[in-house]
């Protein structure tokens, strides 16, 4: 295993997270996962990572650090308060860390994290409150996560994050342009999730792949329409590359994420132990400067594609018919929100209410027809037309 430090603190390239607790991916065996833990502590992994909105994750991931838990690096998170809008006022900080805790089986955190933004709260609110945590000995550090560019530049400019967490992948590479930036030096680190695009870079799914029910992918835009070709197209040249090099896919994606400037940790999750070993082959060599160089060259062609796709794409779903299946009209929906984003056609404030809105109509939809075409509607009005 490979160690990067920042600030006192000691991190495994590769970390470990609880997020498939959470059923994300489908089922989940407990047992299983704590068995998963526990060897890979064995096999030099320091860092762990959950969040109090992961169903019992937290339960289950401090219960299996237990016997090690001096050894290890526990990480959760704030501001995600299970089945409610996030909180990041003092008062919430302080009680959901008191939470966090008390599940982990644990009197001191290593690092916790803001999971999403909170715009009532002042950001020097919610520092005061993380620094107020940490000065009682409750958390040795803070980090910041899944929150716009210019409100994390807010909490640099008023606080001291260790960590912005990000999702970063060949597959999904915005945060390069828009966080990657503001890591290193004496400023905070970087730790990448979804190392393997959510599994599109492993090479083991293709058009005719079917996810179970509850899985995220069913309505991921990275899994749709033309990203999920460009994504298909990328994934075969870490086919490729992997197969010049010895490695598997999975490998060259930890691999690729580990060699980005600023990355301290390629946060994985796997659920099966052959999945663990394989992401823990990503470390202890380096991807080629020029496999580096074309793989640049291959992202670039890929942008200039699907920027003009995307757009033609975003108006489609907004002004034409929407499927008469409201699992395809959800997930249309959901692929014009990310999609502005990702193009920058939309501000991510601007579009999280409507997004609010949308998002929990997964939970119950049939006959959700009037209430998408409602979504849509209001997505309309914060998405502008292409210009």
């Amino acid at each position: 295993m490979e160690y990067r430090e920042h600030r006192g603190l000691t991190l495994s390239a590769v970390g470990l997270g609880a997020y498939a607790l959470a059923g994300a991916y489908g089922a989940c065996d407990r047992d299983e996962f704590v068995a998963l833990v526990r060897h890979a502590r064995a096999r030099g992994v320091t860092f762990f990572d959950t969040a109090g909105n992961y169903g019992d994750a937290e339960a289950v991931l401090g219960a299996a650090v237990r016997p090690f838990r001096e050894e290890v690096l526990l990480a959760t998170k704030v501001g995600s308060p299970e089945g409610a809008l996030p909180r990041l006022d003092p008062e919430a900080v302080a009680a959901s860390c008191h939470r966090s805790l008390a599940r982990l089986g644990t009197d001191y955190l290593d690092l916790l994290q803001v999971h999403f933004d909170d715009p009532a709260t002042p950001v020097e609110d919610t520092v005061a409150a993380l620094e107020r945590l940490r000065a009682e000995g409750l958390i040795r550090h803070y980090g910041v996560g899944h929150l716009p560019a210019h409100r994390v530049k807010q909490y640099l400019e008023v606080g001291e994050p260790f960590s912005l967490l990000m999702e970063l992948s060949a597959v999904a590479r915005d945060s390069r342009r828009s966080l990657l930036p503001l890591c290193g030096g004496a400023g905070p680190v970087a730790i990448g999730f979804s190392v393997t695009g959510r599994g599109l870079l492993t090479g083991k799914i293709g058009p005719g792949t079917v996810f179970e029910e509850g899985d995220i992918r069913r309505y991921d835009p990275l899994f749709q329409r033309a990203r999920f070709a460009s994504g298909q197209r990328i994934a075969a040249r870490f086919a490729t590359l992997a197969r010049s090099l010895g490695k598997t896919p999975a490998q060259v994606a930890v691999a690729w994420l580990l060699a980005q400037p600023g990355v301290v940790c390629a946060l994985t999750g796997p659920r099966r132990l052959a999945h663990l070993e394989e992401n823990l082959g990503g470390v202890g060599w380096r991807l080629p400067a020029e496999a580096l160089a074309g793989l640049e060259g291959l992202f670039a062609a890929e942008d200039e594609a699907l920027a003009a796709e995307e757009a033609a794409t975003i108006d489609a779903i907004l002004d034409g018919p929407l499927p008469a299946e409201p699992a395809a009209a959800f997930r249309d929906l959901v692929y014009a929100v990310e999609t502005a984003v990702n193009l920058r056609r939309v501000a991510e404030d601007a579009i999280r209410p409507a997004f609010f809105a949308l998002w929990p109509l997964q939970e119950q939809l049939e006959g959700a027809g009037p209430a998408l075409e409602a979504a849509r509607t209001r997505l309309r009005g914060v998405i502008p037309p292409a210009s």
